[in-house]
């Protein structure tokens, strides 16, 4: 089936679809995606493309390295498949949490190397507010996403700390986010609520929650000083689930990102009901991929990472 400008959106994954060796076949394979990676070497000034082929993992799994990473991989990706369809131009574009940084690239919005510095800033602010304010996430399967608000706002009440729903996945994958005495808590009400499963991630850190809110106010700094250019097409933001078509939507959108949840279910659901029907993830994994499948059964995904992704074309 043939790729329809209007009918795809480009989509663009976030923190924890990476893994050792992403984008080494395809910097092997294309020139153009060598020269990604060369690029955000030269821009960090260290050898990310290493960390992103052979590691170590724990060095790849620390958020200022793996968000850059995460980025260089979906940009090398979006460069190979610019040369491939010249001309080829999306009705819209979106990213899962950091995935918004590639998307904005993505969208002309704004540029590849001042998205990569902003990555790394936001995976330090990241990690300085967890040493602030230590706290934690977790995945709650089998319930809706207002039955996992409800369960928060109550342990919220009933506890010293704070919980909210940090990513709204897909129907029936909801992830929550906050500190430790709340999330503990908010774990009994929602299995007490039906849930099938509540399931710890192994982060330190409350993403998506009022616990970044100094994380937030450092990266807005950064922000403040970086090019941002109108978008050259509309990014569906993740705060808003609404798209971004100026600048200061972006800015307003992305002022609240490290704080607000991000609403990937509501964000898909607006592109298909624009008439997207075709979703191209472009970077490290098939994480979006796979959970399209349950927001919208009736949408194509597709995944391009390695060589043999592109096959799917």
């Amino acid at each position: 089936m043939p790729l329809i400008p209007e009918l795809t959106a480009f989509v663009f994954p976030g923190q924890g679809s990476q893994a050792i060796g992403m984008g080494m076949a395809l910097a092997e394979a294309a020139p153009e995606a060598a020269r990604v990676f060369q690029r955000a070497d030269k821009i960090l000034d260290y050898p990310l493309s290493q960390v992103c082929w052979h590691g170590p993992e724990a060095d790849l799994n620390s958020t200022q390295y793996t968000q850059p990473a995460l980025l260089t991989h979906s940009i090398a990706v979006l460069e190979v498949f610019k040369a491939r369809y010249p001309g080829f131009s999306p009705a819209c574009t979106a990213g899962h949490s950091m995935g918004e940084y590639s998307a904005l690239v993505a969208a002309g919005a704004l540029s590849f190397d001042d998205a990569l510095l902003l990555t790394r800033e936001r995976g330090e602010a990241m990690r300085y507010a967890g040493e602030i304010h230590p706290g934690g996430m977790s995945a709650v399967l089998g319930l809706d996403v207002k039955e996992v608000e409800g369960a928060c706002d109550e342990a919220s009440a009933q506890s010293d700390g704070t919980v909210a729903v940090a990513n709204d996945n897909c129907p029936g994958q909801v992830v929550i986010s906050g500190d430790e005495n709340a999330l503990a808590l908010a774990h009994d009400l929602l299995d007490n609520a039906g849930a099938r499963k509540v399931i710890r991630l192994a982060v330190s850190i409350a993403a998506h929650s009022p616990l970044m809110i100094p994380a937030q106010d450092r990266l807005n700094d950064a922000f403040a000083a970086a090019s941002l250019n109108d978008p050259l097409i509309p990014i569906v933001g993740n705060v808003s689930a609404k798209p971004l078509s100026s600048i200061e939507e972006i800015r307003e959108d992305l002022s609240a990102q490290l704080t607000s949840r991000v609403r990937w279910t509501e964000s898909i659901g607006r592109m298909a009901n624009s008439g997207v029907d075709t979703f191209i993830e472009m970077g490290s994994g098939s994480v979006l991929t796979g959970l399209l499948r349950r927001i919208d059964a009736q949408a194509r995904g597709i995944s391009l990472d390695s060589p043999s992704t592109w096959d799917t074309l």
